[in-house]
């Protein structure tokens, strides 16, 4: 492929800058997201004062509980970059050009994207570290020093962003080399087969074991290694059973569907469960954090309690101030995964939304279909996620923190609050799907 065909396919279509714009978007609020989040758990580092381990591991579980969401949610924007290119190369194929030069194509317009976004990002991480320098620890902000990263540092994550978006291109090529004829007429099916549910039983079933066990066994920086570790394995399990759940879900409202958007919606779901689970991945990981700080804020209620010192009273407000910065922290994961997936999902469906208003449905009936397909998995998405993290903070900390009625109150508004958000980024969106009916 010689360099003016690939200038030709990395161009943006006509009208098609705002699908191109997404992925930068996305890459920019993880990269801003990452360098931050490890910027703050690196200044707990340096401590090291008898308390210095149970802040390192306190950090060390943050620090997973974020930056695993939020390397999904940069899988997701790398997705996006993909799938926007996939019927030009798909065309190019068709065409006689060979694998070898739709994969330098792919990976060439990946990187430029990514490292776009990636810039940008590091820009909003520098930008924002002063802010995040002024929250208190030990009574005195942490400082601007101390949660900015080093060049090396940003450099590294810079160079892992670039590769996340080269692997996920590469991997999305299959479907367009092996059959690109059926990606041109879309007549590629996305499944997902049973077996993640028997993965995803035995991940979480090994994991409650060794995290039972392993804390009286292991020392003090093993097992802070491996409950991290642990912690973020469950967490990444999730995105491999949510697809699978959700279609399961979806193939049930499909046998009862009675009126036309249930039936839509159950179809838009069925159609591709990866693609639904990633409009609702960001409340799996709140759910999956809201359990953690539940336990946190009924295990602060003990803390506080009568006979505290006044070492216990200041260690329960810095643990109260990192619960805090780690719920803000998961609720712009959130905002930005739903934020992005649902434009860029409008921005895809551009075609068959046109499709069926030319067959006569109404706008209002597309969209309710839309939300619907958003909205009804949430509540099995929320509370699978809720129980998946009970029983791996089980063995930790017992039953009766994680059903205090102060941590279940916790864990609700925390769910409610990201519910809240993705039903205000169904009607956000709502102005891209009028855009593809009046372009009808």
């Amino acid at each position: 492929m010689n360099a003016n065909v690939l200038a030709l396919l990395l161009r943006p279509a006509p009208g098609q800058n705002s699908v191109l714009a997404l992925p930068v978007v996305a890459f920019g609020i993880v990269t801003t997201l990452v360098l931050t989040v490890i910027g703050g758990a690196q200044s707990f580092w340096g401590w090291t004062d008898e308390y210095a381990p149970l802040y390192q591991a306190l950090a060390a579980i943050a620090l997973v509980l974020l930056v695993v969401p939020l390397l999904s949610l940069g899988g997701a924007a790398a997705r996006l970059s993909a799938r926007r290119r996939d019927e030009r190369l798909s065309t190019l194929r068709l065409l006689g050009v060979s694998p070898a030069g739709v994969t330098v194509a792919t990976v060439t317009e990946s990187v430029l994207v990514a490292g776009a976004g990636a810039l940008a990002g590091i820009l909003g991480h520098l930008a924002i570290s002063p802010l995040v320098g002024m929250i208190p620890f030990r009574g005195e902000p942490l400082g601007f020093g101390a949660v900015v990263l080093s060049p090396l540092h940003i450099l590294a994550v810079l160079g892992g962003v670039l590769v996340l978006a080269a692997g996920s291109a590469i991997v999305g090529l299959r479907r367009v080399v092996i059959s690109p004829l059926g990606v041109r007429t879309r007549a590629t099916v996305s499944s997902v087969h049973w077996i993640r549910a028997v993965i995803a039983v035995g991940a979480i079933a090994i994991a409650f074991v060794l995290i039972k066990v392993f804390p009286s066994v292991g020392s003090l920086v093993a097992t802070i290694a491996v409950l991290a570790g642990l912690f973020g394995a469950v967490l990444a399990v999730l995105n491999v059973v949510g697809p699978w759940v959700l279609k399961v879900s979806a193939s049930r409202q499909l046998r009862r569907a009675e009126k036309p958007e249930r039936l839509l919606a159950a179809r838009i779901v069925l159609d591709s469960p990866k693609a639904a689970w990633r409009q609702v991945g960001g409340i799996a990981m709140a759910a999956f954090m809201a359990v953690f700080a539940g336990t946190g804020v009924a295990l602060l209620d003990v803390m506080g309690g009568e006979g505290a010192t006044a070492s216990d009273i200041a260690l329960a407000d810095d643990i109260r101030t990192g619960l805090v910065v780690t719920l803000i922290g998961s609720f712009l994961m959130v905002a930005a995964s739903v934020g992005v997936n649902q434009a860029s999902d409008v921005l895809d469906q551009r075609e068959l939304h046109r499709s069926l208003h030319h067959l006569g449905m109404p706008l209002e009936t597309v969209d309710r279909a839309r939300r619907r397909a958003i909205m009804s998995p949430l509540l099995v998405t929320a509370i699978g996620s809720a129980l998946c993290a009970a029983v791996v903070v089980f063995p930790l900390v017992g039953i009766a923190l994680i059903t205090a009625p102060l941590s279940l109150l916790t864990i609700a508004a925390i769910v409610a609050v990201g519910i809240g958000v993705v039903w205000a980024s169904t009607w956000a969106t709502r102005p891209l799907l009028n855009g593809a009916f009046q372009a009808a």
